[in-house]
């Protein structure tokens, strides 16, 4: 099969990385792509979110599968484009996509589908959207739209609620309308199904980490690194969450019209009186993605291929032993202002057993310097957590670049949960 795979970060890296191992794969093409993915596949000028370029992009090379991984070309539709010209795509129509566009829309479908969440207002004015979060006293503060991952606060008291309201409400066009939601407690968990618009299987559970700082402090994140599995979901609670959380979203949106074909990311807040869906997102999560493929014991991409023709076998998927995690390593600034430009030095010296994915660099002058925000994920494998967040943390130490921050407590939850 020749794949094409839309998008240029960590998350496109590592499933290029786990797709380049098919036998089925006979070409990879990767629009734009990065300087790690460049390894795996031919790296292609193309604009994910512009539908018509991609459709021309593969038509012209003949494209037997296109692979979605960012949420924009989703919410822009690109799939809808393809899939009128009669090529397969791995990756929600628009229409199923607003499950990540609109978090509003989201909440709606959940109360459809009576799946359980946290209690919710929506506010399309900024002023009463602050009277509300002022009475409630503490509440999280989200934007309606898409904002990269940083469209949400969580504000524990009625000082940082007012600040959280208009700080999100500066947001531009993402928060046009918001979303103000009791704040849940407990352990957060993301599980990403696999789906063909009436079946899924299940990855394995992980727990990505989105404050900037450790111990969770400081400003939300794209996520600064995660582990799996997490120990917090038995594989008996997992299997509940299929049951009880992605096949009913599953079936109102097939119900609506716009059957779900991606891949369904579910994020969980386990509190007492058990999982409350945080969020759902219409796309494979980042960093989680990249821990994930580690762990994920089978080949990928008949997997995609059967979720976007409406093929695939529920059943529990195969997995690695052990553990995996993956350590962000960020640049100067995020996630506020990144400073970009700094050489990365390192990068071919990661120990035996570490794999480094790329994100926000890019090739110049011979080197290659930091792009973006979240600049490498740092991933490890090992027979038990503690193995692979040492190996992690001893790949770490080998790379540098000036301003590089990354938390040093990724995985630590997980080790005072595990038995």
């Amino acid at each position: 099969m020749k794949v094409l795979l839309l998008g240029s970060g960590g998350r496109e890296h590592a499933l290029a990385w786990k797709l380049a191992r098919s036998p089925k794969l006979s070409a990879l093409l990767c629009g734009p792509g990065n300087p790690g993915m460049a390894r795996f596949g031919t790296q292609v000028p193309v604009k994910p979110d512009a539908p018509e370029a991609v459709v021309a992009l593969a038509k012209r090379e003949k494209v037997d599968l296109v692979v979605v991984g960012p949420e924009a070309p989703l919410v822009a539709g690109v799939a809808d484009a393809l899939i009128a010209e009669g090529i397969a795509c791995f990756g929600p129509v628009a229409a199923a996509a607003r499950l990540e566009g609109s978090k509003a829309f989201a909440k709606e479908v959940m109360a459809e589908a009576e799946v359980p969440t946290a209690d919710f207002q929506v506010f399309d004015d900024v002023a009463a959207a602050e009277a509300y979060a002022v009475a409630r006293g503490k509440i999280v503060v989200k934007a309606d739209g898409l904002a990269a991952g940083k469209g949400v606060i969580v504000a524990p008291d009625v000082a940082s609620a007012r600040a959280a309201v208009r700080t999100v409400g500066a947001m531009g066009a993402a928060s046009q309308r918001m979303v103000l939601e009791e704040l849940l407690e407990g352990e957060e968990v993301s599980v990403i199904a696999l789906c063909d618009g009436e079946r899924y299987v299940l990855l394995p559970p992980a727990q990505d980490h989105k404050r900037v700082g450790e111990g969770d402090t400081g400003p939300n994140t794209g996520g600064m690194g995660a582990y799996c599995p997490a120990p917090f979901l038995s594989p008996e609670a997992l299997a509940r969450v299929g049951e009880e959380v992605i096949a009913p979203m599953l079936t109102v949106m097939r119900r609506r019209g716009a059957p779900f074909r991606g891949a369904l990311y579910a994020g969980l807040m386990l509190t007492r009186s058990g999982p409350k869906v945080l969020e759902f997102n219409a796309r494979f999560g980042d960093p989680e993605t990249q821990v994930l493929m580690l762990q994920l014991g089978e080949d990928l991409l008949p997997l995609l291929e059967d979720c976007a023709h409406g093929r695939l076998e529920p059943r529990a998927l195969t997995l690695e032993p052990g553990a995996s995690v993956g350590i962000v390593l960020a640049a100067e600034g995020y996630p506020e202002t990144p400073k970009r430009g700094q050489e990365i030095l390192g990068l071919e010296k990661a120990p035996a057993g570490a794999t480094v994915f790329v994100a926000g660099a890019e090739a110049k002058g011979g080197a290659i310097v930091t792009s973006g925000g979240r600049v490498l994920t740092v991933c490890a494998r090992g027979d038990t957590l503690v193995e692979a967040r040492a190996r992690a943390y001893e790949a770490v130490a080998g790379i540098r670049f000036e301003g590089m921050h990354f938390r040093r407590d990724i995985g630590a939850r997980g080790l005072r949960a595990a038995p």
